[in-house]
């Protein structure tokens, strides 16, 4: 009897790689391993896909470090950059790629390079036994998020400005689609268009698709694609993309913990909130919200045990749920109990519960076990 466990597969990682380099073959990849690898291990995750891509792409300076000190000596990208000054020192020291998308950014690399030039003067640029390195910048430019980056006509004075800064060793041009699964609203082209026209007199390499943009885009996906959840084999929204031949990466299991036969007027856990219409069996799960379910799955929302989806009735708890097995079924205690994987897709799981399926997976507390195996 297992309790909440995360089964990764690396061969289905591997193989959703494969099929992202045959829709984007001109492109280089920077893979997206934030929010601990989509909950499935950043360490190995990397270890198992840093032979097939070209950098690994994260939002914090502590992933960035766990990669590298985990032995992989090759190209880190902060896509949010750095939060402060000891962030940048760090990213100077270790040579990770960083993205600039504020003047406060620009300003604080500026006034470390003139610093740095001071100590050239003297003949060395250490700090707590470190060396400083020129990095390459990712200038983050607004082509319609409106979240992160610079607009559009600030492109020339900040390329001029990281141009004449000591400590940039090359700069290239990003931006993120707001609405890329959104085929027929006309923005992902306006983004293009923004895009297209900012890189106008510029050679740099240049950075536009995400997942989404991988998938619907062909046109944008320029030198750089940065897949993330598609890796996962997990849509980047709720409709499944198993139809293209993406592999499910992660299986969530439990176990069933007891099975007891119910009568039909009576209620199932906190609150009384479910009363079964019939006599039946219910069966108790060992996972909950403290795992990282949601707590807010409702009625119906299904599980997979032994060949068949039956569905979650009364409210999760912090260690439990329970789901409805039927008056005639078989199931016994110990029982393997699938919360989403290949026999349920997260997006079906995802839509009954009203979240989008990046929540889901990194939502998982570190109580669940994590498993890898590679078949």
């Amino acid at each position: 009897m297992k309790p909440a466990t995360a089964t990764i597969n690396g061969s289905a990682l591997r193989h959703n790689l494969k099929l992202i380099k045959s829709l984007a073959p001109n492109s280089k990849i920077c893979a997206v391993v934030k929010a601990n690898a989509y909950g499935q291990g950043i360490r190995r995750v990397t270890k198992t896909i840093e032979n097939m891509v070209d950098a690994f792409g994260v939002a914090r300076i502590k992933e960035a470090l766990s990669i590298q000190e985990s032995g992989y000596a090759g190209k880190i990208v902060l896509l949010e950059g750095f939060f402060d000054r000891e962030e940048l020192l760090k990213t100077l020291s270790r040579r990770f790629d960083t993205v600039i998308h504020c003047i406060e950014q620009l300003e604080m690399l500026e006034q470390v390079a003139q610093e740095w030039q001071k100590e050239q003067a003297k003949g060395f640029w250490k700090r707590k036994t470190k060396i400083y390195f020129p990095v390459n910048v990712w200038l983050k430019i607004d082509t319609g998020m409106h979240r992160l980056g610079i607009h559009p006509e600030q492109v020339t004075e900040f390329y001029q400005r990281l141009s004449q800064c000591p400590l940039v060793a090359s700069i290239s041009f990003i931006s993120h689609f707001s609405r890329a699964d959104e085929l027929e609203c006309g923005y992902s082209e306006k983004q293009i268009a923004v895009f297209e026209e900012v890189n106008k007199g510029y050679s740099v390499e240049r950075s536009l698709s995400a997942s989404s943009g991988i998938l619907y885009w062909q046109e944008a996906h320029y030198e750089w694609v940065r897949p993330g959840i598609i890796m996962h084999g997990i849509s980047p929204h709720n409709r499944p993309i198993t139809e293209l031949g993406f592999k499910p990466v992660m299986t969530l299991s439990s176990s069933l913990i007891t099975v007891r036969t119910h009568k039909a007027g009576e209620p199932v856990g906190y609150g009384a909130g479910w009363i079964s219409p019939k006599d039946t069996k219910i069966g108790v799960v060992a996972i909950g919200y403290g795992d990282g379910y949601p707590r807010n799955a409702p009625e119906g929302t299904p599980v997979f045990i032994n060949g068949r989806k039956v569905p979650i009735v009364g409210r999760v708890s912090m260690d439990m749920m329970t789901v409805d097995l039927g008056i005639d079924s078989q199931d016994k205690v110990g029982d393997e109990v699938i919360l989403w994987g290949e026999d349920l897709l997260i997006e079906e799981v995802a839509e009954t519960i009203g979240v989008i399926n990046y929540e889901l997976i990194t939502k998982l507390t570190p109580r669940v076990l994590i498993e890898y195996k590679d078949e």
